[in-house]
Order: C-alpha cells, then sequence, then structure tokens
C-alpha cells in the first residue's frame, strides 16, 4: 500500500473490506472485485458530515434502467480492467480519517451492509419509507456495531487496520502524501423524453 508515490488509501481499504467480506457470514455475498473504492475531497473541515456514501450502478432488483418523471433512465456504466462495477464506495477525506478508529470500522461496514444481499447493483432495501436503514438509524447503527466487535473477536491481521488508527495528518507524515483512486460519480442518462405538457 505505500509506494515511492505515498500511501495508497484505496488500495488499502480494499484489502481491508476483501478480509471483512470474508470473515463475516452477513457480507460474503459481496464481491469487493466489483467494487471500486475510491476517496474524495471532504468539502468541509472537522469530522461532521458525510464519511462515506455507498453508490449502487443499478436500480431497484437490479435493473439497468428506471422510470421516473415519464422518463426511462439509465446510468453510466462503469469497467475497471475486465470487470464492470457494480458499486462505488466512497471515502471524504480527511474527514473519514479523522475519526476514531472504531466509528471508522462503523462506518466501513455501515456502507459495506447498504449492499443488496443480492450483490446485483442495487442497496438493500427495507420496508417501509426508510428503505435504506429501516425505521431506525440508531438500530441500524448498534447493528453495525455488533459487527465490528465480531470482526474484531476474529483477531484478523492488524497491518490491515493500522491505517485507521491514526488520524489523516499522521498518516500523511507518515508516507508523504495520500494517494488513491479517485472517480466521479456516474451520471444519470435519459434514455426516452417525458410526455409534453400542453
Amino acid at each position: 500500500m505505500t509506494s515511492r508515490s505515498g500511501f495508497d488509501f484505496t488500495e488499502a481499504m480494499t484489502h481491508l473490506c476483501q478480509d471483512v467480506c470474508l470473515r463475516l457470514e452477513v457480507f460474503q455475498h459481496i464481491a469487493m472485485e466489483q467494487v471500486a473504492v475510491t476517496f474524495a475531497q471532504a468539502r468541509t473541515t472537522g469530522i461532521y458530515g458525510v464519511q462515506a456514501k455507498l453508490t449502487p450502478l443499478r436500480f431497484e432488483n437490479g435493473s439497468l434502467t428506471t422510470k421516473k418523471r415519464g422518463r426511462i433512465w439509465s446510468v453510466q456504466r462503469v469497467y475497471l480492467g475486465r470487470h464492470e462495477m457494480l458499486y462505488l464506495l466512497t471515502f471524504y477525506l480527511p474527514r473519514f480519517q479523522d475519526n476514531t478508529f472504531r466509528e471508522k470500522m462503523i462506518t466501513v461496514l455501515h456502507e459495506l451492509y447498504h449492499i443488496s444481499p443480492r450483490f446485483d447493483g442495487d442497496i438493500r432495501r427495507f420496508d417501509g419509507r426508510y428503505h435504506a436503514h429501516s425505521s431506525s438509524q440508531k438500530e441500524y447503527d448498534r447493528l453495525m456495531d455488533r459487527y465490528v466487535d465480531e470482526y474484531l473477536q476474529m483477531a484478523p491481521p492488524s497491518h490491515l487496520m493500522d491505517f485507521l488508527q491514526v488520524d489523516f495528518q499522521k498518516l500523511r507524515q507518515h508516507h508523504g502524501k495520500i494517494v488513491g483512486r479517485r472517480m466521479p460519480i456516474p451520471k444519470l442518462i435519459p434514455l426516452s423524453q417525458g410526455k409534453a405538457s400542453a
């Protein structure tokens, strides 16, 4: 993960996510070779705000298209090497890195848990109005807290998590600079015109 060009944050995060998905049964449906881990610059300083975001590259039930406001839409396809990506997992730096180790681990599992159990490019959907986090964000986060405990109790290799033990400034001081994959959020593409209004 460390080279002459600096510390590759997205490579390190990909390795950590691969290990989480290998060890914890609830994440074993995830194929990380189709999840593009990226980072973006946080627009504001401090630890408050969006830490990370999962972007699904398919619509409900894995569909390539959806209908909104009378129009058919698709989403821009993303390829890395031979693999078509089904998800983008973006971390906002330095904000994410400046949190506590445990909060960082909860965030990682929180975003991975959003991936559909069918791994079809859609998100995990809950019943009711709050389909992304169920009816309780706090309950969702408590569940992630339990999954973090389960993972740590399995004694995963410490080198996979070492980069999460320090804040952004210390990580950069140690490695010179932080590098990694950056990628714009894919755009929605209209495939049909909406009905003209009178």
